[in-house]
Formats: C-alpha cells, sequence, structure tokens
C-alpha cells in the first residue's frame, strides 16, 4: 500500500475506532491496536513504514516520559510519603520477578528474555489510569487519604524503574552474556541519567526565565533535547552506563518544580501531540504482531500474565500496609495497578527489534515471545482494568469527599 494511502488508513479508520470505544467507555488505544493486528494479517502495511516502526515507538516512549515528568509533583510523592514510594518499586519489582521465573519455564524463554519480558509486563499504563485518577482529583474522590495523588505518582515512577530494568536487560541480550558489569550498570545508569537530566532542566529554567519564546518553540527544544539523550545512551555505553530515557523524565520533574506555569503549557501541547502519536503506537505494535504465533502461545502467555498480576497484587497489598486505607480503598488501588498498555506497546518490541539488528534467529524468535505476550496483556489488562476503575470508584467511595 502507498505510504501516503497507509498514514490516511491509520489516521482516519484509527481516529473513528479510537473515539467509538471511548464512547463506549473503553480505552482507544484497543481500536488502534486492533487496526494494526488487522493490518499486519492483511500485510497492507507499507514496508517504509514498518523499517522505521522501531524508531517511531522510541519517539512514542520519550513524548509518554516526558509527559509523566512534567506532571509529577515532587510534593505529591511527599504528601503521600511511604506508600506511593513502595508502589513506585514493591509491585513492578514482584511482578517481574514472578514473570520471570515462570516465563522461562512457560514460554521457553532464556532468563535474560525471561525477566525482561517481566520488565515489560512490570509497567503499569499511565494512558488508562492517569485520566481517571485526574479525574477523581477534579471531582474530590478518595482525596481524603490521597488516593488519586498516590497512584498517579506510584504508577509514573513504576514506568520509570520498570524501563530502566528493561533497557539493562536488553543491553545484556545485545552483548550475548551476563556480566557483573552489566548489573551494575543498573545502577550507574539510574544516578547518570538523573544527573544529566536535572542538570538539563535547570539549563531550562533558566532559558525560560531569561527568554520569551513561544510555547511551541520551546516544545520543539525540549524534545530536541530529549533525542540528544537517547542518542547520548548509544554513545556512551560502551564507557559508562546511562539511561536517557531516564534523563527524559528527570528534565522534565526539574522544569515543573523550577517552572511550572511553562511546564503546564508544555505539558498541554505533549498531550496534544499524543494524540497522533497513540495512533502509530498502537497501530504499529499490532502491526508487528503474528497472530499466528500468537494464538499458538496465548494460553501459556495469559497463563503467564495472571501469575504476574498475582504476585503484583501481592506487592500492592505489601505497599499499602499499615496505611489509613480502608479494605475498599485498598481493593480500589489494587485494581488501578492492572490496567497494561502505553509502556507494554512501546517497548513490547525493543527485542524483536534487537534481533532483527543483529541478525539473530534466536533472539527474533524470543522477540516475537515476548511481543505477543505483550499485546495478549494490552488486550486483557486495558479493558478490565477500565471498566474496573470506571465501575467501582462510586462504588467503593460513596460520595465526594
Amino acid at each position: 500500500m502507498n505510504i501516503f494511502l497507509c498514514l490516511a488508513l491509520i489516521l482516519v479508520v484509527g481516529g473513528a475506532a479510537g473515539f467509538l470505544l471511548n464512547r463506549l467507555r473503553l480505552p482507544a488505544l484497543l481500536g488502534y491496536l486492533v487496526l494494526g493486528i488487522i493490518i499486519g494479517y492483511t500485510r497492507v502495511l507499507n514496508p517504509q513504514l514498518a523499517q522505521i516502526s522501531g524508531e517511531l515507538r522510541k519517539i512514542a516512549l520519550i513524548i509518554i516520559l516526558l509527559k509523566a515528568g512534567l506532571s509529577l509533583e515532587i510534593d505529591d510523592l511527599k504528601k503521600v510519603g511511604r506508600p506511593a514510594v513502595l508502589l513506585s518499586v514493591l509491585p513492578c519489582s514482584i511482578e517481574m520477578t514472578a514473570v520471570g521465573i515462570a516465563g522461562h519455564f512457560l514460554l521457553s524463554l532464556s532468563f535474560v528474555e525471561s525477566f525482561l519480558l517481566g520488565a515489560v509486563l512490570g509497567a503499569v499504563s499511565p494512558a488508562v489510569v492517569v485520566p481517571r485518577t485526574t479525574k477523581m482529583l477534579d471531582e474530590g474522590i478518595g482525596t481524603k487519604h490521597g488516593i488519586p495523588q498516590m497512584i498517579t505518582a506510584g504508577s509514573s515512577m513504576d514506568d520509570i524503574v520498570m524501563i530502566v530494568f528493561y533497557t539493562s536487560f536488553l543491553s545484556v541480550e545485545g552483548g550475548g552474556n551476563v556480566s557483573a558489569k552489566a548489573f551494575i550498570n543498573i545502577p550507574v545508569s539510574i544516578i547518570t541519567g538523573i544527573a544529566v537530566g536535572i542538570i538539563a532542566g535547570l539549563i531550562f529554567s533558566y532559558v525560560f526565565k531569561r527568554f520569551h519564546l513561544r510555547d511551541s518553540l520551546k516544545l520543539s527544544y525540549v524534545l530536541g533535547t530529549c533525542f540528544v539523550f537517547v542518542w547520548l545512551e548509544t554513545v556512551a555505553s560502551e564507557y559508562i552506563g546511562y539511561s536517557g530515557l531516564l534523563s527524559v523524565i528527570a528534565m522534565g520533574i526539574v522544569i515543573l518544580s523550577k517552572r511550572r506555569e511553562q511546564a503546564v503549557r508544555l505539558k498541554q501541547k505533549c498531550d496534544r501531540l499524543w494524540v497522533v502519536s497513540e495512533m502509530f503506537l498502537f497501530t504499529l505494535v499490532g502491526a508487528s504482531i503474528q497472530i499466528e504465533y500468537a494464538l499458538k502461545v496465548l494460553g501459556f502467555a495469559l497463563l503467564t500474565i495472571m501469575i504476574g498480576l498475582v504476585f503484583r497484587s501481592i506487592g500492592v497489598r505489601c505497599a499499602i500496609a499499615g496505611t489509613r486505607l480502608n479494605a475498599k480503598e485498598k481493593l480500589f488501588v489494587n485494581i488501578s495497578y492492572l490496567p497494561k498498555a502505553t509502556v507494554q506497546a512501546a517497548i513490547g518490541g525493543g527485542l524483536l527489534d534487537l534481533g532483527y539488528h543483529l541478525n539473530d534467529p534466536a533472539i527474533i524468535s524470543a522477540g516475537t515471545t515476548v511481543l505477543s505476550v505483550a499485546v495478549v496483556a494490552i488486550l486483557f489488562t486495558a479493558p478490565l482494568g477500565a471498566y474496573l476503575m470506571d465501575f467501582t470508584r462510586d462504588k467503593l467511595f460513596g460520595e465526594k469527599e
């Protein structure tokens, strides 16, 4: 299919499908994903578009993390304290470990590949969760104990933790062996990524204060710097661990803390940019899936996902233990940590891209499995989590606070 006709199909049909699903109170991303699966199955995706799908997914991930950084209030983390910090680390780490072990035996992946799958599945979806917690804040629901703030902050940080682990496991897989240096690079990557992001954020804060620039121009500079971070990661990888994606979100957090008004306007620009990016992200992920293979591993994929969710729920319970939340509120927090979508779509195909880049049949096979399980997780948990959050919100919380 002609590339322009293919782009028109994604934007027009995808937009219509997303609108219809929103009317049904389901995430629009499901419509994009199904459209992508149909495009992939019928083999009408333009080859040029398919070749750069990995880069387009990376761009979408950068926009996701920049949006998260520009909306993540450090004060919110301080207000809700220990539970938010534990929700950022505990549920996703426990799920990653459970999937890492289960996936090795159920899906015939190596432990590194299986733990990489765990890192892919471990992130909760901001695209599904954050709009609902924002609505709770606007309506004053659950704010007495800071529940929407806790979920928003925890889920945003949760994504960062899993992406750091994911990039580390992907780096190990690309090297072909597991070494102590590779895992030592994980904390080094965190430290250097945060440090570079803070420096960039401080520079932008000064520039925005000193010079009057249009918001669209500010966003172009910020996004351009984000792309430099990602390039710098590939250059620095030979010498020192560095996470460019972590720099992206750290920069956003600093800009928000120093220049709040500008950060809010930048996030609004990112929101508009995300509308189109989301269509391409989920459509291209759906088009990448081999439907016959996905159906073949469907049973084991669902079992692996369910095992991960069970252990994730245990992690959520441990994170909020000892808080003033009652049983109903704790149940809602558990439900809020079910949906998977955005991050899975953005990084689910990373191992497959690596396999094609290295021309390694074994990695391509493992990457196909990881992507298939990621898509199954999106189709299974995104509508379930969205529906349960909407259905139980008023029933569990009752009157507005």
